[in-house]
């Protein structure tokens, strides 16, 4: 039979085991004793809580995403999307996580739909779509100048999808096309420009240098030549035309 001292050690024993807690590197403990929260949150490693008197939340350090459901944003030119978008955070202060805000997850959460709503319904659909880094800065400065009272830092938002209707996007790929076509005129007439820039400065040339007619017309018989076809090149010297233009007008004018 123990007696009353052994049993008040056995209970004291057990009591200390119960008391002690072991928290991952990446946990910490906010101890509230006789209601009033502790000055510094405990862990990671072994801790001592007094239960009745100790009351523990555990808080995770680590980055946690969540997913905003697709929100129904009307933009600033009246286009109606569906966006989706990820959000990552973190807890940096967990008496502030506890103390300040009543589950603060779900807080973050319904802060991030509401922020998503109301940042991208000042944008117009074609700054939504061409400029999504931008955007995902200022979701993400401001998420954490609002949720940084709760101890809670943003580290990134991520505008995750954008859904837009049918027809818009019919809208968008006809202007794809016509943006296509446009540039494809653009090159095109830059080459016709350039190529008439190429052919004044050689016919300037062939204007100073008459022989080089006579060599062009020369490298083109041979380029007509190493072709394997049938066509058959007579050349005909310009000197003997003019001088039958000669002989003609002089006929002409005789029988006048």
């Amino acid at each position: 039979m123990f007696s009353a001292g052994g049993l008040l050690i056995v209970i004291v024993v057990l009591y200390l085991l119960s008391s002690i807690k072991i928290l991952k590197e990446y946990e910490r403990a906010v101890i509230f004793r006789l209601g009033r929260l502790l000055p510094q949150a405990k862990g990671p490693g072994v801790i001592l809580v007094f239960a009745p008197l100790d009351r523990m939340e555990r808080v995770s350090l680590r980055v946690e995403p969540f997913e905003v459901p697709p929100q129904d944003v009307v933009s600033r030119d009246n286009v109606t999307v569906k966006v989706s978008a990820v959000v990552y955070y973190r807890v940096i202060e967990p008496r502030l996580a506890i103390v300040e805000v009543n589950n603060f997850r779900y807080a973050t959460s319904q802060l991030a739909q509401t922020t998503l709503r109301s940042v991208l319904g000042e944008v117009e659909l074609d700054e939504l779509l061409s400029q999504r880094e931008k955007l995902n800065n200022r979701l993400q400065e401001l998420l954490d100048e609002r949720t940084s009272p709760w101890g809670v830092k943003v580290t990134m938002v991520e505008v995750k999808q954008v859904d837009l209707p049918e027809q818009m996007i019919r809208a968008l790929a006809r202007q794809a096309e016509a943006e296509r076509e446009r540039r494809a005129k653009i090159i095109h007439a830059e080459g016709e420009y350039s190529a008439a820039e190429k052919l004044a400065m050689a016919a300037e040339v062939i204007q100073r240098q008459p022989a080089a007619l006579q060599l062009r017309y020369l490298q083109t018989l041979v380029e007509i030549g190493a072709e394997k076809n049938s066509t058959i090149v007579f050349p005909f010297p310009m000197d003997i035309v003019q001088g039958l233009q000669k002989v003609l007008d002089r006929v002409a004018n005789a029988e006048r």
